[in-house]
C-alpha cells in the first residue's frame, strides 16, 4: 500500500508476499509473523459487563461512551450509578425539594439554578 520505484518493486513484490499478510478483519498490512498477536489483541471477541459481545480493540470506548453500564453522575445529588438508571433517578431526584435560604419556599431541585432570578 505504499508507492515503490519501479527498479525496486519486483524485489518489493517478493518481500511481501513471502513477509506481509493483509487482514481480513481490518485491511491492515500486518506481518505473517504477528498475525495471530495482532488478531488476538485487536479483534478478539470479548464480551462487556452489559453482556455485549465486541471487538477488543473496540471495548474502552464503548466502556467509556455506549455501554448502558458506564459510570454516570447525577446532576442533582452526585452520586454514582450506572447510565442506564440515571435518568429514572435523576427525574426522582430532581423532582426533591429544598427550601430556599432567601424567600423560604420549597424549590425542586431541578429547579435550583435558575431560581435565584426569580426569587423574592
Amino acid at each position: 500500500k505504499k508507492d515503490i520505484p519501479v527498479a525496486n518493486f519486483i524485489v518489493h513484490e517478493i518481500h511481501c508476499r513471502r513477509n506481509i499478510e493483509i487482514c481480513c478483519f481490518c485491511s491492515e498490512s500486518v506481518p505473517k509473523s504477528e498475525m495471530k498477536n495482532h488478531i488476538e489483541s485487536e479483534h478478539m471477541q470479548v464480551t462487556c459487563k452489559c453482556q455485549m459481545k465486541i471487538e477488543k480493540s473496540l471495548l474502552k470506548d464503548h466502556e467509556a461512551s455506549a455501554c448502558p453500564l458506564r459510570p454516570a453522575v447525577c446532576q442533582y445529588c452526585d452520586i454514582q450509578l450506572a447510565f442506564n438508571k440515571l435518568q429514572d433517578h435523576e427525574i426522582y431526584c430532581g423532582a426533591r425539594t429544598e427550601t430556599c435560604g432567601g424567600c423560604g419556599r420549597n424549590i425542586m431541585m431541578k429547579d435550583l439554578k435558575d431560581h435565584p432570578r426569580v426569587c423574592g
